[in-house]
């Protein structure tokens, strides 16, 4: 079966995309990371993805209108021929526009239990509120920001001495696992046995006459 073709969206020093590119290297892995793309020229996750022979674009979003910028970017995505769009660290809130294109194709991981602590400074938030555990959500992206599908999510203990700083050193960890394996999942949903019964089950019991009966 071919490899679903992935774009990675970055802004920083892409340790998320990383992750998800060297899981890309197992020869089971049911994904290919072919764009890796980035709203600053400067980025350091860009040096690495063109020195593991991934194609990289850039495009600084100064001076441009928001929905300008992302037309730009999904150009250069389809382009790509990607038929998924991952965000990894990409400190760009999306068009409606964009979004709707990538309805259903686009992935984001972040740093809380969502619903918990949507937003900025979620690991400081989770202290102050006397949180046991913290961790980290991977969501479909929706227009409403951290608030699409959950698809996975890991815990990670907050220890008494804990920072924003150094839970968010741990919770880091905890990403580079659940993201390449949630990925994995999610573009391999349509051989997955469950994935396809609960879709059946969905389609069924949308139709007016149907009626639900659990066997024993």
């Amino acid at each position: 079966m071919a490899k679903a073709r992935v774009a990675v969206l970055i802004s920083g020093g892409g340790t998320n995309m990383a992750a998800l590119l060297y899981a890309a290297k197992r020869p089971d892995s049911p994904y290919e990371v072919v764009l890796v793309a980035s709203n600053n020229p400067d980025a350091e996750g860009l040096k690495l993805a063109q020195a593991e022979g991934v194609a990289t674009f850039a495009q600084s979003h100064v001076g441009l209108k928001r929905v300008d910028h992302d037309e730009i970017m999904h150009n250069h995505i389809t382009k790509a021929g990607a038929a998924y769009v991952v965000l990894a660290g990409y400190m760009r809130i999306l068009s409606e526009s964009f979004v709707e294109k990538w309805d259903g194709r686009m992935l984001n991981i972040h740093p809380s239990l969502l619903p918990k602590y949507t937003g900025l400074h979620t690991h400081q938030r989770a202290i102050d509120a006397g949180d046991s555990v913290a961790g980290c959500s991977v969501h479909l992206v929706t227009a409403d920001l951290d608030e699409g599908p959950l698809l996975g999510q890991m815990e990670v203990a907050v220890l008494p001495n804990d920072t924003a700083d150094s839970l968010a050193e741990r919770v880091k960890i905890a990403e580079h696992q659940l993201y390449p394996r949630t990925l994995a999942d999610y573009v391999s949903r349509a051989t997955d046995p469950d994935y396809l019964t609960s879709k059946v089950r969905e389609i069924a019991l949308a139709q007016p006459e149907a009626d639900e009966v659990v066997s024993h």
